[in-house]
């Protein structure tokens, strides 16, 4: 991981059921790991002892971009300072990310659209934690501009489901290569809701970038 020392990191639990989210800087770089100074839980601002071999989402920034990948706590070493060992990523898992807006990944999710008493049973084209875009499949009567509610379910990697349901409005409808697609923006959702999409959206980028090495 070739990041300079002393860059600020963001940790949270790939399983995050209480929000959890910790701060900590890169203080050592190893081959196969690299080192981290005790973390601070964000809300509680106490110092965190994380335990061995839970597993990680590191978020950081350098510049115009953000980085994000998987890693797991291997344990602990104190030389004059006491830190915490994780898991050193492969370079293939690590996600380069664009800080302008949030990102967006090309995957078909189950979605319902409720306008009135009506539901429309469509499936999404991609997803971000700022709205879907969803084909129509011939569903004519949505509009541009209308206010819908959204239920979106994301299915993680371990078996979970997680419904989001958030009011959102019809931005646009366009055609592309012959099929109508509206693209939806979440007006106003709720931060947790922002946070498994944003966990959904990192764990089908990594199968997608599996998928592209072959592994």
């Amino acid at each position: 991981m070739d990041f300079k020392i002393g860059t600020e990191l963001t940790l949270e639990p790939v399983v995050n059921e209480r929000n959890e989210r910790y701060r900590c800087k890169l203080v050592e770089n190893e081959e196969h790991a690299f080192y981290i100074d005790y973390p601070i839980n964000v809300l509680t601002r106490k110092t965190a002892f994380l335990i061995d071999g839970t597993q990680f989402k590191v978020t950081l920034v350098e510049g115009e971009a953000s980085y994000v990948f998987v890693s797991e706590v291997l344990g602990r070493k104190n030389v004059g300072i006491p830190m915490m060992a994780m898991r050193q990523p492969d370079p293939e898992e690590i996600m380069k990310l664009q800080r302008r807006g949030f990102v967006r990944v090309q995957t078909a999710v189950d979605v319902a659209l409720k306008v009135d008493d009506k539901f429309y049973q469509l499936t999404t084209d991609d997803i971000s934690a700022g709205g879907i875009a969803v084909i129509l499949k011939g569903y004519e009567q949505l509009e541009e501009d209308m206010i819908v509610d959204a239920t979106i379910v994301l299915p993680f990697s371990n078996g979970d489901l997680h419904y989001v349901m958030t009011e959102s409005k019809i931005i646009r409808i366009f055609e592309r290569e012959g099929v109508k697609i509206a693209s939806v923006q979440f007006i106003e959702p709720l931060d947790i809701d922002q946070q498994y999409i944003v966990r959904f959206c990192f764990e089908r980028q990594i199968l997608l970038r599996k998928k592209e090495l072959n592994i």
